[in-house]
């Protein structure tokens, strides 16, 4: 290998923990939902469908190993995989943002950010934790 493509190798458990941080991810966005929907009964209602459990987890998951993929490249590419992944998923998370504007009603609105910043946060950090240190 030369001096351009080295890396250090990732260390063991970590897609362990990787995988127990996007499953943290998606039940954090759950209990946001259970307290928002079932319990203080915002309704949960965006571009005309109401949001259930199934979306909410699977959107998370989905959401939770695209950025796993993405954390692992920038591992290969990046001389510094933390810093650009906080970087580069940040900037996500704000985009993300644009997403609750479509809810119908503030308890909705209030939920979806609410869950778009609970999944921010784990991700960006969970998985920001697990990154390389960069190359040799």
């Amino acid at each position: 290998m030369n001096e351009t493509t080295a890396t250090r190798p990732v260390p063991a458990g970590t897609a362990v923990r990787r995988a127990l941080t996007v499953l943290a991810a998606a039940a954090a966005a759950l209990l946001v939902w259970v307290i928002a929907d079932p319990i203080a009964g915002a309704g949960m209602h965006a571009r005309g469908q109401h949001v259930g459990p199934a979306a909410v987890l699977v959107s998370t998951l989905l959401i939770g190993l695209a950025g796993w993929g993405l954390l692992a490249v920038m591992e290969r590419r990046a001389k510094r995989p933390g810093r650009t992944w906080g970087i580069t998923a940040g900037i996500a998370l704000g985009l993300s943002m644009t997403g609750p504007m479509d809810s119908e009603g503030a308890g909705t609105y209030a939920a979806l950010t609410a869950m778009h910043l609970v999944v921010g946060a784990v991700l960006i950090a969970g998985l920001g934790r697990t990154a390389a240190r960069g190359r040799c």
